[in-house]
């Protein structure tokens, strides 16, 4: 029986390995890992940083020392980690490239009985896979892209989809912003573009090419994570557009409900729009900014939309999506989750 395994066939069957572990330092993992990995890191970051400077110097004293570290590290994770796990456990292991770092734990895994597996390549070799796989699969799909200007409920009825059972790619939840200069979440930050990327990557290989992919129309980037060029492509050349009308009143109910933690940070408010001065002028980026300071926040809200919003994402949409000045519309009255409920099981009755 072979004790490794190549990242092909690893993704095959990613799902039925009990644990990826990750064996890289917390700084490597923490900027991506693959979907659902553990960190069992048996060089820290400093360590590892101190092999590495060693390295350069001496190659033997820093594999020592590296080997040194590494199964003081290792007893330590064993003593911790795998304590009252059955003999049938059967974890993925991998570090950077395949090499010692993995090896060293998945050797000693093996010899207490578990069924472990070390990945051919490493990390390395997923993010190769990963890059490929986002070069193709995007086109696998038939798309059904919500068009709608901002706060017209899209990514609300995207979760009524969801929650009716459609297939759903909600690209601004796995980007973790709402894609405006205000899109940033107040408590939970981005994540960098290759953990966006992991994360994508997993989304599309659960999606069944035979049935349609309900997703919001997006410009290339969202906050600082940009979205692969085969995607948009595909969403501009295969989506069939739809267009979600809301009554402004209702948009900027929903705006205020989403920007609601504005409210007790106005100036945060005011210095995310310092970013449109260029594009819509100081002068009347400060009457907004007087707006917020001055609480009136459905104002403000009312203004950008009119002002601001809906002028850039109607040039936008002409630019990528041509085909939606014939698109059929959905008019919601509201953006109440019933309302929201019964649109997205008219929509999959449709699709």
């Amino acid at each position: 029986m072979s004790y490794t395994i190549s990242v092909g066939d690893a993704v095959a069957e990613l799902d039925r390995f009990d644990a990826l572990v990750d064996v890289r330092s917390p700084g490597e993992f923490a900027e991506d890992h693959l979907p659902g990995a553990q960190n069992w890191p048996v060089l820290d970051d400093e360590e590892r940083r101190i092999v590495g400077t060693l390295y350069k110097q001496d190659p033997h004293a820093a594999r020592r020392l590296g080997a040194t570290l590494v199964a003081r590290n290792v007893a330590r994770l064993l003593e911790e980690r795998t304590a009252g796990l059955p003999k049938t456990w059967r974890p993925l292991v991998y570090c950077w490239r395949g090499g010692q770092r993995s090896l060293s734990l998945h050797w000693f895994l093996g010899q207490i009985g578990f069924r472990s597996r070390q990945l051919v390549g490493g990390y390395k070799a997923y993010r190769t896979q990963v890059r490929d796989d986002l070069e193709r699969r995007p086109a696998d799909f038939r798309y059904r892209v919500l068009c709608g200007l901002t706060g017209c409920g899209k990514t609300r009825l995207l979760q009524a989809l969801a929650a009716e059972g459609a297939q759903v790619l909600d690209l601004e939840g796995l980007a973790v912003h709402r894609g405006s200069v205000l899109g940033q979440l107040p408590d939970r930050a981005q994540p960098t573009q290759k953990g966006f990327d992991t994360a994508l990557w997993d989304t599309l290989r659960r999606l069944d090419p035979a049935r349609p992919v309900f997703v919001e129309s997006e410009s290339r980037k969202i906050g600082r994570i940009a979205l692969p060029v085969a995607l948009l492509a595909a969403l501009h050349s295969q989506g069939r557009p739809l267009w979600i009308d809301l009554p402004e009143t209702a948009r900027v109910e929903l705006l205020l409900q989403d920007y609601a933690h504005f409210t007790a940070a106005p100036e945060a408010f005011c210095a995310a729009l310092d970013d449109l001065i260029e594009l819509r002028g100081r002068a009347r980026v400060a009457a907004w900014q007087a707006q917020a300071r001055a609480g009136d926040w459905a104002g403000v809200f009312a203004a950008l939309m009119r002002e601001h919003y809906d002028p850039g994402y109607a040039t936008s949409l002409r630019r990528h999506f041509p085909a939606v000045a014939d698109a059929p519309a959905l008019a919601l009255a509201d953006a109440r989750p019933a309302t929201l409920r019964d649109a997205a099981r008219h929509l999959l009755a449709t699709a």
